[in-house]
């Protein structure tokens, strides 16, 4: 029988907002299935698998880049906006995964990296041959102090000053990240017509939205002030983390350009989707301004819970209870692990607590008001990789050795099967090694097995999508015993109640008159053992 929900009509679930609560899965193409043997996964390997992915039961793919580059950073150092790198293939091949998706009824969203591009795209080379050619203004350039030191203290991400020198110009070069990714100058308005066709050239190619990346590195403040300190720093790692990243970032601006983003997507229809990556100390109130109302963006990428270094009551309460559903409120995007962070499970669980950890916070994500982004491998419980100093291929990771996990880890191939050379991901040698410990946890084993992760993955996946008040519903926070993490899901009279144990110790709870409906551990109405977790609706509740 089906579910009716008093007050919800067919017109709040036309596909124009096919959006609203919708799963997407992460694809990082170059760690997805390699099928012409160079060690790096192309556009063909996603084709090969979009089966898969359509069999999860989510509702649309998100594409990492796959634009031509140099690939100092592994594809968002762009060199052509409008381009496919051959390593991953070719423009037809990019225009067949679109098809064969839209076959399957799986949406495409592609990153936009607008923020900045390659030192080897023509904008720039142009740009940095003088002061006067007719690119001279598209990307940050300022000249030194008297001293000849860079403009300002601004600190790249990847680590040391954020400018760089160019001897062509006799100026500096902004460059939040790398020196080789210098950043565009997006408070020219020729810049910001030309990343505007940009997305018209993929919008008319049949995507289905985009991923903004690091959108509130988008402009700069033209004074150049310094940034101020972090009084008394703790667990910094980095130069960029000594300061409040205040002018670098951020500018009040942006929403201007949000806006016309929005209004050619528009131009497209109404079910043209776009999420913003919203990064820093800033990101709450960022992702709320820059997604507010019906000019801006559809929704926010929170941050929250991709660099937690734990789970808990607290931060799930905190985070979520920022999002009430007000008037002109945005509608946020969650994500537990993606291709720039260590995965969940091995920031939040010790090794041996790993397989229950995964199955429990599979169950968390998708139990969250707002849209969910779950990131290839994370449907199979893939632990995050080790990897030694020599195998390491990102530069952020190499610089921060042995501080920090890296992004490597995150990145490691997908294993498809466990007993084919490189768990079946490629016949050559990978870019990033297969880990030994994720060939137990290849598709092809978890395909036989009833109790995987990656069927119970499944089954939660259309348990979300058939319980609307998941989906589309309100999330109130409910009282329960340390440290327990509950919280309500209403839509209509339909009310659900989800509680989940991250604990290693057996919980015991009290809650009548409710019947359990989906369950991960054991979890039960009055038992909550390690690592479970349970969703439950009224008794007196008609189906």
């Amino acid at each position: 029988m089906s579910l009716q929900v008093p007050g919800l009509s067919a017109t709040d679930l036309v596909s124009d907002e096919w959006w609203r609560g919708a799963v997407l899965y992460q694809v990082y193409p170059r760690s997805y299935l390699d099928t012409n043997g160079d060690g790096i996964g192309d556009l063909p390997g996603i084709i090969q698998r979009l089966d898969y992915i359509a069999g999860l039961g989510v509702d649309g793919i998100w594409l990492s880049p796959f634009y031509a580059s140099p690939m100092a950073d592994f594809g968002y150092d762009v060199s052509d906006f409008c381009a496919v790198d051959p390593i991953f293939g070719t423009m037809v091949d990019f225009d067949a995964l679109v098809a064969r998706a839209h076959a399957l009824g799986l949406r495409v969203i592609i990153d936009q990296v607008y923020c900045h591009t390659s030192d080897q795209h023509a904008w720039f080379q142009e740009s940095r041959a003088d002061r006067c050619n007719p690119k001279a203004d598209w990307y940050v350039w300022a000249d030194c102090k008297p001293d000849g030191s860079p403009p300002s203290n601004w600190q790249s991400v990847f680590g040391g000053p954020a400018w760089t020198w160019d001897a062509r110009r006799s100026q500096y070069y902004l460059h939040n990240f790398l020196a080789a990714q210098p950043a565009l100058n997006v408070h020219n308005l020729e810049v910001q017509n030309a990343l505007l066709a940009t997305a018209r050239f993929w919008l008319d190619r049949g995507v289905d939205g985009f991923r903004l990346d690091a959108i509130n590195f988008l402009m700069h403040h033209p004074t150049l002030q310094d940034n101020p300190p972090v009084k008394n720093p703790t667990k910094m790692t980095r130069p960029f983390d000594f300061q409040h990243q205040l002018y670098n970032k951020s500018h009040p601006d942006i929403p201007k350009f949000l806006a016309r983003i929005r209004a050619l997507t528009k131009s497209y229809g109404d079910s043209r989707f776009t999420v913003a990556e919203v990064v820093g100390e800033l990101a709450a109130e960022e992702m709320k301004l820059y997604t507010s109302g019906d000019q801006f963006l559809h929704s926010g990428y929170g941050f929250e819970f991709l660099y937690a270094d734990q789970m808990s009551a607290d931060l799930v309460r905190t985070t979520m209870e920022a999002w009430t559903g007000a008037p002109n409120e945005g509608w946020p995007s969650w994500t537990f692990s993606n291709h720039d962070a260590p995965r969940a499970i091995s920031r939040w669980s010790p090794p041996d607590q790993r397989p229950a950890a995964a199955s429990l916070y599979l169950f968390m994500l998708l139990c969250l008001r707002g849209n969910v982004f779950i990131y290839q491998g994370e449907e199979l419980g893939l632990p995050h990789a080790d990897l030694a100093l020599e195998e390491l291929r990102d530069p952020e990771a190499i610089a921060n050795w042995p501080q920090t996990l890296g992004r490597d880890g995150a990145r490691t191939p997908m294993p498809w099967r466990s007993d084919q050379v490189n768990g079946g991901f490629s016949r050559g040698q990978p870019w990033l090694p297969v880990p030994v410990e994720h060939l137990p946890l290849a598709v092809d084993r978890q395909e036989a097995d009833p109790d995987s992760t990656l069927n119970l993955c499944r089954r939660l996946l259309l348990f979300r999508r058939r319980e609307l008040a998941l989906c589309l519903g309100a999330q109130t926070s409910v009282d329960v015993p340390s440290p327990l993490i509950g919280f309500e899901r209403t839509l209509g009279d339909r009310v659900l109640l989800c509680i989940f144990n991250p604990s290693l110790a057996a919980i015991t709870l009290t809650r009548l008159g409710w019947r359990v409906i989906e369950a991960v551990g054991g979890a039960d109405i009055e038992l909550l053992p390690p690592l479970s977790g349970l969703v439950a609706e009224r008794r007196d509740f008609e189906r």
